[in-house]
């Protein structure tokens, strides 16, 4: 199915190994194979995962960056070079509807920002909570909490922990007890973290991989931090320009690179993103090519690829410039034509992404034919 819609490049996990295990080159090379068997090719790695030991400097962070350098070597030597990964504290990505009604009739994700800070306050029950957000914000969450139902909080512990972390994380519903409790116990270690403290953790983590990197030539390719800011008092690393001068100016080395998340980067109103994709794109690596539409108060909802806030166009011409064919892919898509009913994870429907892909593939085959001109 993927090879008639037009992907030349898979990028996948080995997802069945748990998070700091070792990925062997057995492991490694049967999945390889596995793809190389319809005629395609192992392009990105998404996600060789950061142990949260490596993040907050936990008892056991150097056996584990040890582990990772060794999963490291086994994919360069089985040729996959391209390796996605993040260093965002607990919680990979962040909304509070999964199939908000767009005008067309597709179905996209949302970011409701009062109701992610009455998560925060009202559910997860975090000390000082408040303090992190403006005061009619507040005002709001303290007007929402009359009149919100049980089964509207039920269903934003299901969206912001259960659904979208639970295949990070491993099983955070009822089979593992309380998914918010399973969420405070996750988040306990940072405690008193800042974002020094977390940007130390991360140069560490960095120089001691990159001499790997250096010998297999792999790239190493950050993702922003979705959305784009601070989340339930943890600091985040990766969220505007400033951020990615910092990382790649702490360990200067080609290989330690950015993956260009439009989507991630546009869901923030302080973010240039077409201006950032020039400015970052000779480290860039990796391209998710998809955007966010900002709304009022805060809120964000995941765009179509084409009409949106950021011209898609742009940003394939820009990483077409860099001359390194670097692999882009679309990232979400609409839910769309009966995705719903099949279970896809969220964001990751086949009909909605197989939409994204021809657009996306004719942008970049009109930006090349005007090259040519």
């Amino acid at each position: 199915m993927l090879r008639q819609i037009g992907v030349e490049g898979i990028v996948t996990a080995l997802h069945d190994e748990p998070v700091g295990a070792v990925w062997t080159v057995e492991k490694i090379n049967e999945m390889k194979a596995y793809i190389e068997s319809f005629g395609l090719r192992w392009s990105v790695v998404e996600s060789l995962p950061v142990s949260e030991q490596i993040k907050y400097a936990g008892p056991d962070r150097d056996r584990l960056i040890e582990n990772y350098k060794i999963s490291l070597a086994n994919l360069g030597k089985c040729g996959i070079k391209t390796i996605c990964y993040n260093f965002m504290p607990v919680i990979d990505w962040v909304r509070t509807e999964l199939e908000h009604p767009m005008p067309d009739g597709t179905l996209s994700l949302y970011f409701d920002y009062a109701r992610f800070a009455y998560f925060d306050m009202k559910i997860l029950g975090r000390k000082d909570a408040e303090k992190d957000f403006p005061a009619d914000v507040v005002a709001k969450v303290e007007d929402l909490d009359k009149i919100i139902a049980e089964e509207e909080k039920q269903q934003l512990i299901d969206t912001i922990i259960t659904k979208t972390q639970g295949f990070v994380n491993g099983p955070l519903g009822d089979a593992a007890g309380s998914p918010v409790a399973k969420f405070k116990e996750l988040m306990r270690p940072y405690e008193g973290m800042t974002k020094d403290g977390l940007r130390a953790n991360m140069k560490y983590f960095l120089e001691a991989v990159m001499p790997v990197c250096d010998e297999y030539d792999i790239n190493m390719c950050v993702h922003p931090d979705d959305p784009p800011m601070p989340v339930f008092g943890m600091p985040r690393l990766v969220c505007n320009a400033d951020d990615i001068r910092w990382f790649l100016g702490a360990v200067d080395n080609f290989h330690n690179g950015l993956t260009f998340c439009a989507g991630s980067l546009s869901a923030g109103a302080h973010n240039d993103v077409v201006a950032m994709a020039r400015e970052f794109a000779p480290r860039t690596h990796f391209v998710h090519m998809r955007s966010c539409d900002l709304l009022s108060g805060g809120d964000f909802v995941e765009a179509p690829h084409v009409g949106s806030k950021v011209n898609l166009v742009d940003l394939v011409e820009i990483f077409e410039d860099t001359g390194r064919n670097l692999p882009m892919r679309v990232d979400h898509g609409k839910t769309m034509l009966g995705d719903e009913k099949v279970g896809y994870n969220p964001g990751y429907t086949f009909h909605g992404r197989m939409l994204a892909l021809g657009q996306v593939e004719g942008m970049m085959a009109a930006v090349r034919h005007l090259k040519q001109r």
